[in-house]
């Protein structure tokens, strides 16, 4: 396995990051892969939004218990996938933790360009579109880790 962790990374770890965690975790629960979400601005821990959850919740989904949790530089080690939502981000985690390895924006590490809008401030519907994209990016990186797993185990035979 080439990853032990993914940390999916946001502004404030109210959103973004944690949807996408949960949609990992819902899609992927056969691996032994540790998933998180982390912060870069966590002044203190706060629940998850509650829009955010409401569209969790129409999909099935739950952010139960989730507080929002800074991410810090113990966590950032070879073995950990660290995927932002922005290029922004990308560039402060770099900056923060000084390496650059396995540090991608999500759209990135699946071979597409752009960020994922953060939907804080707006509309259920904002909220809604955000999930969507996720769930979109979320799936493609669960396929690429799995592509991933399976070159490594071909590699080693």
């Amino acid at each position: 396995m080439k990853y032990k962790k993914i940390i999916f990374v946001c502004t404030g770890n109210t959103c973004r990051s944690p949807m996408a965690e949960a949609i990992f975790l819902n899609l992927e629960q056969n691996s032994d892969i540790i998933v998180e979400s982390r912060g870069l601005v966590v002044l203190f821990p706060e629940p998850s939004n509650p829009k955010a959850v409401m569209v969790l919740n129409n999909y099935g989904l739950t952010l139960d218990g989730h507080q929002s949790c800074a991410l810090t530089t113990e966590e950032i080690d070879q073995e950990t996938l660290i995927l932002t939502m922005t290029e922004q981000q990308k560039s402060t985690v770099i900056e923060m933790y000084g390496q650059e390895d396995n540090i991608y924006t999500i759209k990135e590490y699946i071979g597409e360009s752009g960020d994922v809008t953060d939907p804080y401030g707006g509309t259920l519907m904002d909220y809604e579109d955000c999930y969507i994209e996720l769930a979109r990016l979320v799936k493609k990186t669960v396929y690429k880790l799995g592509e991933e797993e399976t070159k490594n185990d071909s590699n080693r035979m």
